[in-house]
């Protein structure tokens, strides 16, 4: 019964360039379903493209979008203890013109791809991922919606200016979330308030870091890292994007 529900689905390796370096990245999409429709960019955890956004990639595609998984470290370079993982995360955070040229060169694959409507273009990122995204949107990508669940608040982009911010904008935070700082929020919503954007903040009390990926309260033990699922609120916040996604994206 599984196999058939999700034989339509189709995961594509593809590899584009980022200047001299290559990405290595995956579009996911229903191959049953005619006609183009929105596209998604995903932008993974610090430790890179894991088996958790594949998973997300594939829901999407479920639900009626085409997902493009970015690779942002290149050559699909992924880490498996914290300290990789923070070094590869900073070398794209430390510029920020690596960091949105790697996002561009995502969005260009993705709104190339046979199945997309290159005017219905999203992003969608998880802690490190979810900084880029909103990175992009205060940098005024061109995007409709962007989501970020559990995201670091990393801001490495200039404060917009009013009117710049494109994309509606939502996060989806943990309230018990060690690794954001309540003046990190009090400067993006001010950030925000002033560029005029329209964006909501949700917390999910009891949340932490990870909350959505089935492998961070292990990874957490491993590592003593404030990492923890959170089965419901996973669910809560995965209705709440696809809600978000569905009235900005599928019109």
């Amino acid at each position: 019964m599984t196999a058939n529900a999700h034989a339509a689905i189709k995961e594509e390796p593809v590899t584009y360039q980022n200047g001299t370096t290559t990405m290595k990245g995956f579009v996911v999409y229903d191959d049953a379903v005619q006609g183009k429709r929105p596209g998604i960019v995903m932008v993974h955890e610090w430790w890179g493209i894991t088996d958790h956004i594949h998973n997300e990639a594939q829901k999407f595609a479920q639900q009626g979008y085409t997902a493009l998984i970015a690779d942002m470290y290149g050559d699909g370079k992924a880490a498996d203890n914290p300290k990789d993982a923070g070094a590869l995360a900073t070398s794209v955070m430390k510029d920020p013109k690596v960091m949105e040229a790697r996002f561009n060169a995502a969005r260009t694959q993705l709104a190339g791809h046979p199945s997309v409507d290159p005017t219905r273009i999203g992003a969608v990122g998880y802690c490190f991922g979810g900084a880029v995204v909103l990175n992009m949107a205060r940098a005024g990508a061109d995007l409709d919606a962007v989501a970020g669940f559990h995201a670091s608040l990393g801001l490495n982009t200039p404060a917009p200016a009013p009117g710049t911010v494109k994309a509606k904008i939502l996060i989806l935070n943990g309230a018990d979330d060690p690794f954001v700082k309540r003046e990190e929020y009090e400067a993006l919503k001010k950030d925000l308030d002033a560029a005029k954007a329209e964006y909501r903040v949700i917390e999910y009390p009891g949340a932490v870091h990870a909350f959505t990926n089935p492998e961070a309260t292990e990874l957490g033990q491993k590592f003593s890292l404030p990492l923890r699922y959170d089965a419901q609120r996973d669910r809560e916040a995965k209705a709440e994007a696809l809600k978000f996604f569905n009235a900005n994206l599928q019109k």
